[in-house]
């Protein structure tokens, strides 16, 4: 590699906080991921979408180690290959993942499920030892406000409703002090006033970290994502502002199945 390239690619990765190139992933014969490039950058508030198959959650599991790519590269800022490391290394790089489903403990309370994901950074010895009820730390207090469950702090988790659910989850998330942290559908199953709540949060959540959404309700893409990346059948199809996604014949054409003359209706829809 010649000295101009080295040095193009050091600018091009320091200018974002993740970048995957050149991403392909297969299952026995069937490719899932095709070539597929990514670009995050700081504040991000990235949503990823496409038709159902197209590839977007293997994305996220490349990403965060589930799934190992047959080629690519996933590359932090610091210059660390992501593919190289085990899920829980990539977990302490800074790179938190959250599934469809929540992965909560229902018999704990709030405050145990939080102090729990606290101490899963520092040692599992201390984490069997956490107190039932013991004392929450600033950085628990700050979550727990920023999540909206100040009311619910010595509730069981398992009592909570679906969106509160998921809010404790990405508070656990949260006190893991992720650089990067990636959502697989977190609305899905939401009432309309959770919904938006959801929205604020990952809006507050981008001021200081970046934020990758895969998610399939439009009018919730429409209203609070920053960036758009449309993937189909593990390509990368149109990437841009939810304004020039809708305006592109293509995204009409292959995600909603209209025809290239009547585009305009993903605007709607």
């Amino acid at each position: 590699m010649s000295q101009s390239v080295r040095k193009n690619l050091k600018s091009t990765e320091a200018a974002s906080v993740l970048l995957a190139e050149d991403i392909t992933v297969a299952f026995g014969g069937f490719v899932a991921v095709k070539g597929m490039n990514l670009k995050l950058h700081a504040h991000d508030l990235h949503f990823l979408i496409g038709p159902n198959g197209a590839g977007k959650t293997t994305m996220l599991d490349v990403i965060c180690g589930k799934t190992k790519p047959l080629s690519g590269t996933v590359r932090l800022n610091d210059g660390t290959e992501l593919t190289r490391l085990k899920e829980h290394q990539i977990v302490r790089k800074g790179v938190g993942r959250k599934f469809q489903a929540p992965s909560i403990f229902g018999g704990l309370t709030v405050q145990e499920n939080l102090a729990l994901a606290a101490e899963s950074q520092r040692s599992p010895l201390r984490t069997l030892r956490i107190p039932r009820y013991g004392k929450i730390s600033a950085a628990m207090e700050r979550v727990i406000q920023q999540i909206g469950l100040q009311d619910r702090v010595y509730t069981r988790a398992g009592a909570l409703s679906h969106g509160e659910k998921q809010w404790l989850e990405i508070g656990m998330l949260l006190l893991q002090e992720p650089r990067v942290l990636l959502l697989d559908e977190p609305v899905a199953g939401m009432t309309d006033e959770e919904t938006h709540k959801t929205g604020r949060l990952l809006q507050d959540i981008a001021q200081e970290r970046s934020v990758v959404v895969v998610e399939h309700d439009m009018e919730f893409v429409r209203e609070y994502a920053a960036k758009v990346t449309v993937m189909h059948e593990g390509k990368l199809l149109k990437e841009g502002t939810m304004a020039e996604v809708q305006e592109d014949p293509r995204v009409a054409e292959v995600y909603l199945g209209k025809r290239r003359d009547d585009h305009a209706v993903i605007a709607t829809n």
